[in-house]
């Protein structure tokens, strides 16, 4: 199956329009595509008529145009008469948005539009579906232009069975700055499941990190799919619901799926270097460290603080993620001491973590980085960046980006998350470094660059 006119059509029928009623999911999805989006747009309902001004046509046939991609927001009972319609009409591809199969209990009527669509060789996401997010080709969520946040485009491709974990992420990314490639909610996979999506994705020359929010497989697709997922040559990140007996049982309510033996399949992606997320929160933070460095390291960690206690929290922050923080060596020590301001000598600390102390200064901060992403002993740096210390300015950010640029040592740095320290941020990324807003996440980011390979 050829997935491109799903991703990046060039021409959209939204089938299911209401001449009556505005705020119908398939009105929203016509209106904010032909707004706002690339794609060129034909609305269609079995009445025909007119649609501000539109003409809406009765049937697919109809529609003066090829169509890439078809969106069905009907009753359920009309989508496999719809999906018949659209494979006549040399449709390229289809989003199920209806709601009403297996989900509620109608498996009989979710294999009926499966075996239509695999008699044809037709792709279709969903249903019980947002669908796909791909700006600036074409949105088929219905949800309002004005109520939907929007990331940045980026590295990060994010397949969910969950349209609302979707959304809720993409929020979280725009916020973090972290960069979208393509957003997928799949609903109940009835045919494009999420190995289809992990292979296509391992050959999308615009995606770097492949993400999942996964709640269930069918019998033996788990393994299957961590077994594709640990060969994909770019890092998939996996977030597994159903780790309880209650969470299964959500579950099955809410897609159908089968939450398996989340031990097993736990086990498995750890074996072969799939990077597992526990949580929410460490999903966007691997998905931004991963996107900036893809690359696994074996996880020496050299730290630069300007508070010795910002330090020994990092410290214990990597031993407890299994990170070593090596000591410098007697040499190291002296050659750090002899690159910094002369006023710091006798009070800034070489161990490891490097304490510049509240007196450190731009300088001393990139002296200090550019030595330590020379060492080979060294796989990664985090800078634990206090912008309120008076010594630095707004610039520290990009001077220190440029290291990493230069060198190619992964760089990680820490800034408290409040407006006020913004131009600190954005030094480091305008510069694709990853920025983390409490150490702990810092010392995750550096985790996931160790955990992107098989153990």
């Amino acid at each position: 199956m050829n997935f491109n006119p799903l991703f990046r059509p060039e021409t959209l029928a939204v089938i299911g329009v209401s001449l009556t009623n505005d705020r119908h999911p398939a009105n929203v999805i016509y209106y904010k595509n032909n707004l706002h989006q690339q794609v060129k747009v034909f609305p269609v309902n079995a009445r025909g008529g007119t649609l501000q001004g539109e003409t809406v046509y009765a049937r697919l046939s109809e529609v003066p145009e090829p169509i890439d991609l078809a969106v069905i927001a009907t009753q359920a009972e009309q989508v496999p008469v719809l999906l018949a319609e659209c494979i006549a009409a040399r449709v390229k591809g289809a989003v199920v948005v209806s709601g009403g199969f297996s989900e509620s209990g109608r498996k009989d009527l979710q294999d009926r539009i499966v075996s239509i669509a695999k008699e044809a060789n037709f792709p279709f996401i969903g249903p019980n579906c947002l669908g796909i997010y791909s700006p600036p080709y074409v949105d088929t969520f219905f949800i309002p232009s004005e109520r939907i946040v929007r990331p940045e485009r980026g590295k990060v491709a994010l397949i969910s069975q969950s349209g609302g974990i979707l959304v809720d992420h993409m929020i979280k990314f725009a916020g973090e700055g972290v960069g979208l490639s393509l957003g997928i909610s799949i609903g109940n996979k009835a045919l494009i499941r999420e190995i289809d999506l992990l292979r296509y994705f391992a050959m999308d020359p615009e995606t770097g990190v492949i993400a999942f929010y996964i709640e269930g497989f069918d019998k033996d697709e788990g393994r299957e799919f961590a077994l594709t997922a640990g060969g994909c040559p770019k890092p998939v990140i996996v977030l597994k619901s159903g780790k309880s007996l209650r969470g299964t049982q959500a579950i099955k309510s809410h897609t159908a799926s089968m939450a398996g033996n989340y031990e097993v399949f736990s086990s498995v992606l750890s074996q072969v270097g799939v990077v597992e997320a526990r949580n929410e929160f460490e999903l966007i933070s691997f998905c931004e460290a991963l996107s900036c460095y893809p690359k696994p390291i074996a996880g020496r960690i050299a730290i630069i603080t300007g508070s010795g206690g910002h330090g020994a929290i990092a410290v214990d922050a990597c031993s407890s993620h299994n990170l070593s923080v090596p000591l410098m060596t007697v040499e190291d020590q002296g050659e750090l001491k002899k690159r910094v301001s002369p006023r710091l000598q006798s009070i800034a600390s070489f161990h490891n973590p490097i304490d510049l102390t509240g007196s450190g200064v731009d300088d001393d901060f990139v002296e200090v980085g550019r030595y330590l992403s020379k060492k080979q002993e060294i796989d990664c740096v985090l800078v634990l960046l206090l912008p309120y210390t008076p010594g630095i300015t707004s610039d520290l950010g990009a001077r220190l980006s440029q290291i990493y640029r230069q060198e190619g040592k992964p760089l990680i740095a820490y800034v408290p998350h409040v407006d006020k320290y913004g131009m600190f941020i954005e030094g480091f990324q305008f510069n694709q470094v990853p920025v983390a807003h409490s150490i702990d996440e810092a010392v995750h980011m550096a985790e996931a660059l160790r955990r992107n390979q098989p153990c």
